[in-house]
């Protein structure tokens, strides 16, 4: 064997980070439970419309690639082309297969949206979740997130996306939508998800992210209610708020004291937002309007907790 021929074969064996990523993602994810919600919509409406269909389980594939990668409908029909790993995550020969063209990616997207069937997948991952005793639920820390918007006014309507709004952080100000999350205070896994505007304030979307049957409740100082403090204390509730300070009555000692420990519980909720916004890098919106982010967020958080929970989900397949 040469030298070229020999290296070539190493190479061949070598497992990409990328491959085993999606191998991994293809065993966690509950493909039959999310095609039994997608196919009784997608038959009916590719039958309507005349078209040739498409594998359905392919065009799923497609969508979840997209957020994985961050792909435009586009630039996801060219990465097929161009990327081994995408070919076989999908089963697709170039030479056999014919690849969905961008306009094919756009309208199956457009039917999940329609049918708001992203909400059904956080469900569906949830519901399994709980099954199997990775997600407990018994204490809920809650949190919000911007995601920015282009705010430039240099385009055909002259104007900046309507439905977003600007908000102050600190000294700075941003332009966009908020995604608010409750997540489960054991795992660190998300269970409720609201997305508005990103001039709402986090406390006022609090009681949405919250189930109901929390022992134990965690946020930031921007939660913070006395009211809501002495009434989860009367009904046995553990409140792990942050305190906050008053104007001219600063934290006392024990109070920054307890603070710094409830923070270290309260940092997993920072979890979903790094795997999204780092490691998928959806730090901006990729659409016009509340309704479109808001789907591709649910479909976000319910593939994150899947990654999170992926090696716990290995060992029951």
């Amino acid at each position: 064997m040469s030298f070229e021929t020999g290296f070539i074969a190493l190479g061949q064996q070598k497992k990409l980070r990328c491959e085993k990523f999606l191998n991994e993602m293809n065993k966690v994810i509950p493909w039959k439970e999310f095609l039994a919600k997608i196919q009784p919509y997608y038959e009916r409406e590719e039958k309507i419309a005349g078209r040739p269909k498409k594998d359905c389980l392919a065009m799923l594939k497609i969508y979840f690639l997209q957020q994985w990668y961050n792909l435009s409908d586009p630039a996801a029909e060219e990465a097929i082309y161009d990327r081994i790993s995408f070919q076989k995550f999908l089963d697709i020969d170039l030479l056999a297969d014919e690849i969905p063209d961008e306009t094919t990616i756009l309208r199956f997207r457009h039917l999940l949206e329609k049918r708001k069937l992203p909400k059904k997948f956080l469900e569906i991952v949830n519901h399994i979740l709980v099954d199997k005793g990775i997600m407990l639920k018994n204490g809920t820390i809650v949190d919000a997130s911007i995601i920015i918007a282009p705010s430039s006014t240099k385009n055909e309507s002259k104007k900046r996306d309507p439905e977003m709004s600007s908000t102050k952080k600190g000294s700075n100000y941003y332009f966009g939508m908020k995604t608010h999350i409750g997540v489960d205070s054991s795992s660190g896994l998300v269970h409720s998800v609201e997305n508005t505007t990103a001039s709402v304030s986090d406390k006022k979307m609090a009681e949405d992210l919250f189930h109901g049957e929390e022992k134990a409740k965690f946020g930031d100082k921007g939660y913070y209610s006395e009211e809501e403090k002495r009434q989860a204390r009367e009904d046995g509730i553990f409140w792990g708020i942050l305190d906050r300070g008053k104007i001219n009555h600063p934290l006392s000692s024990s109070q920054k004291k307890r603070n710094k420990k409830l923070s270290s519980v309260r940092a997993k909720v920072e979890h979903p937002f790094q795997v999204i916004k780092c490691q998928w890098h959806h730090t901006k919106v990729r659409y016009k309007g509340l309704f479109k982010n808001s789907m591709q967020f649910n479909t976000l958080f319910a593939l994150s907790n899947l990654f999170m929970s992926r090696k716990y989900l290995l060992d029951t397949i």
